[in-house]
């Protein structure tokens, strides 16, 4: 068995495996143990937890995990390139870390384990909002999702009505889930650099969605809205079929307000609306 405090700088590891960041994986590997330390707080207590990583690389953020006292770490890599450093690991933290060679996008997480779990991942940026979008779905099995979105993708997120940001993935994620925006990383923590910030995200699921609406009619709604978002919305939601002006009254919104201004309950009720 390996020692924890034995296992090699991440330099060393990607130089003797020879896992040169693939672009085609959206691969950006964070070597920074502060940092990658710094993530796996920010999702809270980790001790007796269930945690999924995605993408971990040569595994800067998944011996973070482990050191945080994750009871068992569910590691998905695509690349198999990583697969021996990760046995590196596994062998430090004998019974923790489970490693799945497949694609976090095909993959089924949730017949992995029993009962609820945590997810923590440095997203490729290529696939993260369709990851996000999925495991909204099944949000019920997750207690929190801790991840790293461009900052462009964690502005969208997070942001507030009558702001640029402000869209779908707003409203979607705001209706399911408290978010909180923790911290930004400079693109030269990585290797290699990527061009843009990058921003950690912690989403939390709610027991039941903020207000009452069916999820595919307000998503339906919403797209409507947004697809056209400098229009007003008794024409952007003439796509819908119906009449937007008995929606819009039903919901009791001005017809003459455009998309970016509406709330999170106002959409709800526009879906309400709708039905």
């Amino acid at each position: 068995m390996a020692d924890p405090a034995d296992l090699p700088p991440l330099r060393e590891v990607i130089a003797k495996y020879g896992l040169n960041a693939e672009k085609s994986l959206g691969q950006n590997f964070l070597l920074d143990l502060n940092l990658t330390g710094r993530i796996a707080r920010c999702a809270g207590q980790l001790e007796g937890e269930t945690v999924i990583e995605i993408g971990p690389g040569p595994g800067g953020l998944t011996r973070a995990i482990l050191a945080a006292g994750a009871r068992k770490l569910i590691a998905i890599e695509k690349d198999r390139r990583c697969l021996p450093a990760l046995a590196d690991i596994a062998e430090a933290y004998p019974g923790r870390l489970e490693i799945v060679n497949d694609d976090a996008l095909a993959i089924d997480e949730t017949a992995l384990f029993e009962g609820r779990a945590k997810i923590i991942a440095n997203l490729p940026y290529n696939v993260a909002t369709p990851l996000l979008i999925k495991w909204l779905a099944g949000r019920e099995r997750f207690s929190s999702l801790t991840l790293m979105f461009q900052k462009e993708v964690a502005d969208r997120i997070t942001a507030q009505p009558r702001t640029k940001a402000y869209g779908r993935l707003s409203v979607l994620c705001q209706w399911l889930c408290d978010t909180r925006r923790e911290f930004d990383i400079s693109p030269r923590a990585f290797t290699p650099p990527p061009k843009v910030t990058s921003t950690v995200v912690t989403l939390r699921p709610r027991e039941t969605p903020l207000y009452p609406a069916d999820p595919a009619v307000l998503e339906k709604v919403v797209a409507a809205a947004f697809g056209q978002r400098r229009k007003m919305l008794r024409a952007s939601l003439k796509p819908l079929g119906k009449p937007p002006e008995d929606m819009l009254e039903k919901a009791g919104i001005t017809p003459t307000r455009r998309a970016e201004e509406l709330s999170v309950k106002e959409f709800c009720a526009l879906a309400r609306g709708y039905e």
